[in-house]
């Protein structure tokens, strides 16, 4: 006999299903744990007695569903996290990519951009980013204003100098922003190939025919069900031979077509779409 489900599950289940209603965003997919804090977080931190009440607000109150947007968002990032990752696009995934006529990336769940920074100079000291176009998305909006604004806490650059550093840089990370008061600025020539729009991985079509994905560490807040929906997106959306790059939690190895990719690089979550006739073979 299935347990039933407490009232403050069904509170959140009920929440869910108002916010894709009214809004359009499907969060019921993400993992129930991570949301259901959140929603609780929000709770605790408004004037709200209840669920149902902060329920009215958010079907009404089209502000305070912004603020509830960014608490589920997840915005944890930095620039060249995980540097053997940009080490091992440098040297073995770049030098594929430059054969192409042309190169296209998406930065899927681009949070506030700082990872498109660090792709961006990376594709420039491999003297392929004039013929790059990066598409930066995410579901919140005001994260992609801060991603398009390219403005950082400048306290936030020795950290960032030391990732890029440990990554192989070429060139002194300096050169990349300007600094003014407390604030970096990133440089208008990394932006000038970058393109960024809202994108909702749960309920948009795909994203044009890319050499490149980048979704790291966003994965891991959904359930087996929306990954399996999320990878569909993307192996639609990847050329045939494109990549795939995850974060180091995350694998194709549960999606149910995941014979239609093979790893590139493992350790690093790197994996490349086949081509038909690889499938073929494979099957």
């Amino acid at each position: 006999m299935e347990q039933l489900q407490s009232n403050q599950d069904i509170e959140i289940q009920l929440f869910l299903e108002g916010i894709l209603l009214r809004y359009g965003y499907d969060f019921r997919g993400y993992a129930r744990p991570s949301i259901k804090r959140r929603i609780l977080r929000r709770l605790a931190l408004s004037e709200f007695d209840s669920l149902s009440a902060m329920q009215y607000a958010m079907l009404y109150d089209p502000h305070f569903f912004r603020l509830l947007l960014q608490d589920f968002s997840i915005n944890v990032t930095e620039m060249f996290r995980d540097p053997r990752f940009y080490q091992v696009m440098r040297e073995k995934v770049v030098p594929v990519l430059r054969e192409l006529p042309f190169i296209k990336i998406w930065h899927a769940g681009c949070s506030t951009g700082e990872e498109v920074y660090s792709m961006a100079i990376l594709l420039t000291e491999e003297n392929v980013y004039d013929k790059t176009r990066i598409y930066a998305t995410d579901v919140n909006a005001d994260a992609v204003n801060r991603a398009k604004s390219g403005i950082y806490a400048l306290d936030r650059m020795q950290e960032y100098t030391a990732g890029y550093q440990r990554a192989g840089g070429r060139a002194s990370f300096a050169d990349y922003y300007s600094a003014r008061y407390d604030v970096a600025i990133m440089n208008n020539s990394l932006k000038r190939n970058m393109v960024f729009a809202d994108h909702n991985l749960v309920t948009d079509v795909s994203f044009g025919e890319m050499d490149l994905i980048m979704c790291r560490n966003v994965l891991i807040y959904f359930s087996r069900e929306l990954q399996n929906k999320v990878f569909a997106l993307f192996l639609d959306s990847l050329q045939a031979g494109g990549f795939l790059c995850l974060g180091s939690s995350e694998s194709v190895r549960f999606f149910s077509r995941s014979r239609s990719f093979v790893d590139f690089e493992e350790k690093e979550k790197i994996y490349r779409k086949k081509c038909r006739n690889e499938i073929i073979a494979s099957a």
